[in-house]
């Protein structure tokens, strides 16, 4: 996880492709308020941290429904 200096966000604010995660630098789909600074995360690692991170989280931003969206999108059959 990045402790860097964070700007301050609207914890509603949309996440874009420009907003990386904190652990792996792939893009972020979610955004994690604690009381120490605001994380980004990509789908893994919020899931991987989720048990440790969500009882102190102050706020818990998930756009992680766009990836199931991205997925049903991809795998339609072929109109014949």
């Amino acid at each position: 996880m990045s402790y860097g200096a964070v700007a301050a966000t609207d914890s509603r604010t949309p996440l874009t492709s420009l907003d990386r995660c904190d652990a792996c630098g792939a893009q972020a789909y979610v955004r994690v308020r604690l009381d120490v600074g605001e994380f980004l995360f990509c789908a893994h690692h919020a899931t991987k941290h989720s048990d440790k991170l969500r009882p102190q989280a102050i706020d818990w931003y998930d756009e992680t429904s766009k990836l199931r969206a991205a997925d049903a999108r991809t795998h339609q059959p072929a109109d014949d």
